[in-house]
Order: C-alpha cells, then structure tokens, then sequence
C-alpha cells in the first residue's frame, strides 16, 4: 500500500468511502505530510499555497475528533474573506457527507446579523468565518467557544495583511487552551512566527514546495518605462487576446486607472478591491467566473478566495514585492491541467524584485522586449457571454432550474447557450451568449420566472 493512498491514514471505513466517492484517490504533496501529523492532534504550522488541497488536508482532520451528539462548536475555521470561507465551507460539508448530520456553518460579514443568530442557536459543529464576524458574535455571546477542539487559521498570510492580528489573538483568548491550532499560509512572514510563538504548543512545521511546472505556465517578462504601464497592458491583451485574465495591481487607485484606461480602448473590464462592497463583490466575481468580463484588475488581497477554474491569463501590472507573492500570483492560472500564461510588466526600480524571482525559480527570467507584441485583428477585446441580473434569490425560493426552464422555455433559448448560473440570497446572475442578450432580456421582462414577474437587467 503506498504512503500517498488515503487508506494509509487511520481514518474511519465512511470517511475512506467517501472519499473515494469524490474521486480522491492519492493524497497530494501537502496532504500526505501534514494529515499523519494534525491526526495525531498535533499543532501544525504548512506552508501550501492555494490549489495544493490544504483545504480538504484539514477539513479530513477537523472532521476526524468531531461527535455528532454534541451540537457545539467544536471546530472553527477562520478565514480571510467571505468567498474563501464559502468555499471551504462547501468542501467541509462534502468531506461531513459520511458522519450523520454534521452541521457546518458560515458567519462572515457583508450579511445581516440577525439569520446567524437564528442559525446558531440551533446549534453547529464547525463554524468557518471572517475574524471580525466572529469577534461579533463572541461579543454578543451568541457564539461560545467552550468545546472547542480544533482552531484552523487559514491563508494566515493575508489574514494579518487585512490587519487582523488583534482580532485573531482575542478571538483565540476566548478558545479552550486544550486546543489543537492548525495554520496554513502560502507565506511565512514576521506576524507568523509571532503567531504561532505565542498561540500553538510545540508546532510541527511542513512547506510544500511552491514553484510552477514551466510546462504548464509560460512566464513572460517585459522590461518597460514607469509611464508605459498602462499601455503595455493594452498591448498584452491585444497581443494574445485571453478569454480571462486577472491584472495584478498594487493600490485600489492603480485598479481603477487601469480600468478606465482598458475600457476607454474598448476592453471589458472591471475593478476587484477592498473598498466595494459586498453585493458589487459578488457581482464582479460572478461575470468572470461566468465569461461575461475579459478581464479582472485586481490587489493582492482582493482575489484571495478567487476560485476561477481556467484563467487564461495573468499579468503582474507591477513586480510583487515578494517573490513568494509574485508565485502565488502566477499560480492562479494554468490549473487542472490547462496551460497558462504570466506576464509582467518590469521598471527599472523593480529589478531588485525581478533578481529575487530569479533567485526563488533558481532559473534566469524569460525576458521579451514589448516592441515583440504584434496586435490580432479583429475588434477590441469583449467576452463570449453576457450577465442578466435578475432581482430575486434564494430567500425568494428561486432556484437555477427556474431561471435555466424560463430562458429555454418562454425566451427560446437553447440551453448550449446558457452559461453558469450564480444565486445570491436576492438577486441572481446568469449568463448568456452575447448574440442571444438582447432576446433573452427582452423575453424575461415580458415573461414569468417561477409563475411570477421579476425585473431583469444586463449588467
């Protein structure tokens, strides 16, 4: 039996079951190194970027100690943001599917107060959540912490970048000290060491090694003038013409610069920062995810938690000033087998940075002069799809299959030419191809959805 296969660990008969219903079969590299040591109820300190299955290594380890019997949190999850904390939350329930009603909930801001408090006193086993919603509930003592057996701190990295080292020490104040603290993070800066100095007993430490196959990611570098920035970026997009790409940018003024420059040359493009707010959020993220936005300018700390299955493209508008930033950003594309492309853009003030990559990769930098990049014909850059909002969600009882049978049945639209669906809890987003838009909304705001009127619009 060889030391990759889940059936090594000593898991419960349902829980190998299951997994091998979700088509895990082999353990991956941080998985295999880490999962022995959290099982046995140590402290652990990964470093695993996203897209490496840190995620199901400690969701299967939290899971692991869990009583069913007991309807107190008894595993938190803290999380940078509110789409990182959906996602995990998904794959902890999937990995619960074996144990008998595993309650898993989510408490993160940008949504009322009141439903969570409904929701946990019916109680939940594990809870995944944003620092300062927890903090929240702590306060109000709507949440205790009292059975608690395992705090996972995730992407810890970003979370102390977002400035919640004070909040992640109270919070883990108010946490029994019998505790098994699990942290994960693609980065290992000074707030980590201290983090883990003061808060974890005796951690294990493992590191996944971070760098990209080259067969699957071709990195380019462009050596330009400060002012040429933005121009640079045009010329990249009209170059290759990826059907998505995410631009990495520094300062929210720099995303929305960039933004209003490639929509005044005709591109689609719209702006992911800290500022918005969490109904524009979830729109933006919605219409990249579903092919409606060619291109997605975004900070560091914004696209944490951005799970887009095949990103064409990623172009560093500016050096990160890390060199293990710089592979996490690169890694964003060229996943789940497609390849993919990483281009950056390089002042001279940024060669210190560029030699540390270098360095990092232990390889010299693919270097291309911009006077290479030869324009497509064709019009200017604009996705395949496009979104229609729709005005009512789930709290209305919509689900995808009305939305999917009032578009193929009254509106005559094929369904090949429905894209993704996405629900919110009072609005709802579907994507359409950009021939059909026109008909579609039209047909839907004259129509029913679900036996009702709803206000449709194209965003």
């Amino acid at each position: 039996m060889s030391s990759s296969a889940f059936s090594s660990l000593p898991l419960s008969a349902a829980m190998l079951a299951n997994l091998e219903s979700l088509g895990y079969a082999q353990m991956t590299p941080i998985q295999a190194q880490s999962l022995p040591v959290m099982l046995k109820g140590k402290d652990l300190i990964a470093q695993a970027k996203t897209g490496s299955g840190k995620t199901a290594a400690f969701g299967i380890a939290l899971l692991d100690p869990l009583n069913p019997r007991y309807f107190g949190c008894q595993a938190l999850v803290l999380c940078p943001t509110r789409e990182l904390a959906d996602q995990v939350a998904k794959e902890i329930r999937r990995l619960a599917r074996s144990a008998d009603n595993i309650k898993v909930l989510t408490l993160c801001g940008g949504v009322p107060f009141g439903p969570q408090i409904g929701s946990l006193e019916h109680g939940a086993h594990v809870i995944v959540g944003t620092p300062g919603r927890i903090q929240e509930h702590l306060k109000k003592g709507t949440l205790v912490l009292d059975g608690l057996n395992t705090l996972v701190l995730d992407e810890a990295d970003r979370m102390l970048d977002m400035g919640f080292y004070d909040a992640i020490a109270e919070i883990i104040g108010q946490t029994p000290a019998k505790r098994q603290t699990l942290l994960f993070s693609a980065t290992y800066p000074a707030g980590i060491k201290q983090l883990s100095a003061t808060f974890m007993r005796d951690p294990q430490q493992v590191k996944v090694e971070a760098l990209h196959d080259d067969q699957q990611i071709e990195q380019r570098f462009y050596e330009i003038d400060p002012q040429e920035r933005m121009e640079a970026v045009v010329q990249l997009l009209n170059s290759y013409r990826p059907e998505s790409c995410v631009a990495f940018c520094f300062t929210k003024q720099q995303c929305q610069d960039l933004v209003e420059h490639l929509t005044a040359e005709g591109i689609s493009a719209a702006a992911l920062h800290g500022d918005l707010e969490q109904r524009d959020r979830d729109q933006v993220l919605a219409m990249f995810a579903n092919r409606s936005l060619s291109v997605l300018v975004a900070t560091d700390v914004a696209a944490r938690g951005l799970d887009i299955e095949t990103l064409d493209m990623v172009i560093n508008v500016e050096l990160a000033r890390d060199a293990e930033i710089h592979v996490h950003r690169v890694g964003r594309t060229g996943r789940a087998g497609h390849k993919g492309l990483a281009m950056s853009l390089v002042a001279p003030a940024e060669a210190q940075r560029a030699r540390a990559i270098e360095e990092m990769q232990r390889a010299p930098l693919n270097w291309h002069p911009l006077s290479s990049l030869k324009p497509k014909a064709g019009e200017p850059l604009q996705p395949p799809m496009k979104t229609l909002c729709i005005g009512a969600g789930r709290k209305e009882k919509l689900r995808p299959g009305d939305i999917l049978g009032a578009l193929t049945g009254d509106a005559g639209i094929a369904s090949t030419q429905v894209g993704k669906i996405a629900l919110f809890d009072y609005q709802a987003f579907v994507a359409v191809e950009r021939s059909v838009a026109r008909q579609a909304l039209k047909r839907l705001n004259e129509g029913k959805i679900k036996g009702r009127s709803l206000r449709v619009r194209e965003l």
